[in-house]
């Protein structure tokens, strides 16, 4: 269940007093030699909940087009974060993703396909950030299969970028486009990581080199970082510090740029500015609140795009870096932190992480989750991992993680859930995993099995061993509206636990906003579809999105009300299988100037099961003007 948010805040403040009580203490001995982290998780802990999160996200990426649907520089975050996790874990199931993404869309592309703007080939476009992040993934890529191809791409990618390199401007750097309109800080940073990583994987190589300590010595004197320590986004056209948002994303490139070209040079200069750009981004309330990683939209009644949403993930994976780099007790407290308080507070049902990592949010200003979320958060897990950590680990996903029931005037409901239990070994071990499961309900309620005892066949860490356990619980017809947890605590020898909960719904009618945590437990399959400003749900192209209505066992007759426009498409199923379409919008709107309810008689899908599907989609799929929803509903009678 939720925590209150009483308890929200004072767990923040215990991440705040951790972070103070580390920076005044050693690593201990007992916590070198069991890889716990320094606010006590341990490495098997920190491990498991990783990888939930990761498996959580991977649930996201399209395989068929190779990328998570819609976005494309983020998709290039979000595959480096998975790498991260199977450099960090030595967990190996999604090195074939990462290929499948390389070899189908190296190619071209033209605009709207797999971005808003035509993609040139090699991952390269006129957003010169954009391609910058896709070297640093194959990069990334190579360090964990070391095939060479991955490296090659990170340099004709990083070639394509030197291409925009202009001394004739504010005396240096890359422009941000190809229209060359902003010089800032992304842009740069960026540049700097990928050359220096270049060149610490190139033997002998003096080229990138000299490119990266070029651009080093141009960001620092810019004026792009201002008299706190802080990275502004950009300069002026006159080459002056515009003053604009401290990003955490900027700030942590920034720490990244330096510490890969440190590594190269050894120059003790630069990794003095590395440490002063954390340090002061560790004291400044524009990042960090009450010990927490917090970005500028986080505040209550402001929200972030998909840009920023992914902000605070690329600071973590650099203050990773520092924190391994320098083993400074700050940092590692730091990072802990952030990993207790993103699992404790920012976490859903369904083992989803949200972008505000406090907690900080209410019926009016919620938290968001998505998968550019769940990869920003994600990397504060990967963090949290001891460096180099091939452990035993166990871990349970349970799904679906916010299962509806609609009972019956008489009699019990039965929910359908399936736990998957996960679990590695240290890679020496070749002695199967004995775990026991035990299963809990609301009193009244019922569970089968309650127990079971499950063997995995563990060896080492690259392909954890897991066993999926269907779970069956009925639900009294007098249960009362509401969220219950159903948890399921996995154990094994020695001292390896993890729980799993799922949060059954029990609903008496339904009537929700689209974009809400309202509308997540009847949202079946999300599928490519997205929530605008305004919190509607829309799917242009080949995206759709599908609704679940279980309805009671003695419904006799239902409806559905949709407040739907645009180039809508609507199907119904009673099955989730076969379609049937029941409603189209046959002009080509543009805008939502037909956004209207529409009420469809769901009455013929009813079925023996009396679960309707009903499926949203786009009538004029070339256009980008999807059907979009903003309510829902669903009378019915028994």
């Amino acid at each position: 269940m939720p925590t209150s948010r009483a308890s929200r805040a004072v767990r923040a403040l215990a991440m705040a007093a951790a972070v103070a009580v580390a920076a005044a203490l050693p690593v201990t001995a007992a916590q070198a030699s069991t890889g716990s982290t320094s606010a006590g998780v341990d490495a098997p802990t920190a491990v498991a909940r990783a990888r939930v999160a990761a498996d959580v996200l991977m649930q996201s990426y399209d395989p068929a087009n190779a990328w998570f649907p819609s976005s494309w520089w983020n998709s290039a975050v979000a595959l480096q974060t998975i790498g991260d996790y199977m450099q960090r874990t030595g967990d190996r199931r999604y090195v074939a993703e990462l290929d499948n993404t390389f070899e189908k869309d190296k190619g071209t592309f033209p605009a709207g396909v797999l971005s808003g703007d035509p993609l040139l080939g090699n991952f390269t476009s006129r957003a010169i950030d954009d391609s910058e992040w896709w070297g640093l993934t194959w990069v990334e890529a190579y360090d964990v299969t070391g095939d060479h191809k991955y490296l090659d791409m990170a340099e004709t990618i990083a070639t394509y970028v030197n291409g925009y390199w202009d001394s004739s401007t504010c005396g240096g750097g890359v422009w941000w486009d190809a229209e060359k309109t902003y010089k800032n800080a992304v842009t740069n940073g960026l540049y700097i990581r990928l050359t220096a990583e270049l060149h610490n994987r190139l033997p002998g190589d003096k080229l990138w080199l000299g490119r990266a300590e070029q651009a080093w010595t141009w960001f620092t004197g810019s004026g792009l970082i201002n008299s706190a320590g802080l990275v502004n986004d950009g300069l002026t056209s006159d080459c002056q510090n515009n003053g604009q948002t401290v990003w955490s994303y900027n700030q942590g490139l920034a720490i990244g740029a330096g510490l890969e070209l440190w590594r190269g040079t050894h120059d003790p200069s630069i990794l003095t500015t590395v440490r002063h750009l954390a340090d002061a981004a560790l004291s400044s309330p524009q990042l960090v609140s009450d010990g927490i990683l917090t970005e500028s939209c986080d505040a209550v009644g402001q929200s972030c795009d998909d840009n920023a949403k992914q902000f605070k993930g690329v600071f973590m994976r650099y203050m990773m870096d520092l924190a391994d780099t320098t083993g400074d007790p700050r940092y590692t407290a730091f990072v802990s932190a952030q990993a207790q308080t993103v699992w404790a507070e920012d976490r859903d049902p369904g083992d989803r992480l949200g972008t505000k990592w406090a907690g900080a949010a209410n019926a009016t200003d919620p938290n968001v989750f998505d998968w550019r979320t769940q990869a920003s958060a994600l990397s504060a897990l990967i963090a949290d991992i001891p460096a180099n950590t091939r452990t035993s680990s166990l871990s349970a996903l349970a799904s679906p993680a916010q299962p509806v029931v609609m009972p019956a005037k008489t009699g019990s409901s039965t929910v359908k859930l399936s736990l998957d239990v996960e679990a590695t070994s240290m890679p020496q071990s070749s002695a199967p995993t004995r775990v026991a499961l035990n299963v809990s309900a609301p009193a009244g309620w019922g569970a089968t099995p309650a127990s079971q005892s499950l063997v995995l066949a563990t060896h080492g860490t690259e392909v954890p061993a897991s066993a999926t356990v269907p779970i069956t619980v009925s639900v009294p017809a007098s249960a009362p509206d509401g969220n219950y947890a159903v948890t399921a605590q996995v154990t094994a020898a020695p001292h390896l636990s993890f729980t799993a909960t799922a949060d059954v719904l029990v609903a008496h009618s339904i009537d929700f906003g689209t974009g809400t945590a309202a509308e997540t437990p009847w949202l079946w399959d999300a599928d490519g579809s997205q929530i605008n400003g305004s919190q509607d749900r829309f799917a242009d192209g080949t995206n759709y999105f599908v609704y679940r209505f279980p309805f009671p066992a003695d419904t006799t007759s239902a409806q559905v009300v949709l407040t739907i426009g645009q180039e809508y498409l609507v199907q119904v199923s009673s099955d989730g299988t076969n379609w049937t379409t029941v409603l189209t919008e046959d002009q080509q709107i543009h805008d939502t100037s037909n956004l209207a309810p529409q009420t469809i008689d769901v009455t013929p899908y009813l079925g023996q099961s009396k679960t309707v599907y009903v499926r949203v989609g786009d009538s004029f799929p070339s256009d980008g003007w999807g059907g979009l929803v903003s309510h829902v509903s669903a009378p019915f009678t028994e």
